[in-house]
């Protein structure tokens, strides 16, 4: 494990942030996918993502937090989602459930006017 933490930088965290971490980070939170949300004494914010390093694990709430636009810290449990609110989902670009749009053909567009002969 700790081999894998030193030489590889996409497994969870690089050896630097494993350091400032350890020896400077207070731990604040996690979100809903598991990732761990670190702040110095500088006000300097950063994530330790669960699994594999992606930008966009990081939900909306948490966002906001990590780029100082909110101060105060997010709370998973006293967050109520709305009905008609989507479940956060990281990039699917490059897999199976990425959006592939309908390719047009000629036949499938319907003129709204006669060209003039």
């Amino acid at each position: 494990m700790i081999l894998k933490i030193i030489f590889t930088w996409w497994n969870k965290q690089t050896l630097g942030t494993f350091l400032k971490t350890l020896f400077f980070g207070k731990y604040v939170g996690s979100d809903e996918n598991g990732n761990k949300y670190y702040q110095s004494k500088k006000n300097e914010r950063w994530v330790v993502y669960s699994k594999n390093i992606e930008a966009t694990k990081i939900t909306s709430d948490w966002f906001l937090w990590i780029h100082h636009t909110i101060d105060k810290i997010p709370n998973n449990k006293k967050n109520i989602k709305h009905s008609w609110q989507k479940k956060h989902i990281e990039n699917q670009t490059g897999t199976s459930n990425s959006f592939k749009p309908v390719k047009i053909s000629k036949n499938m567009i319907k003129k709204k006017y006669e060209t003039w002969k």
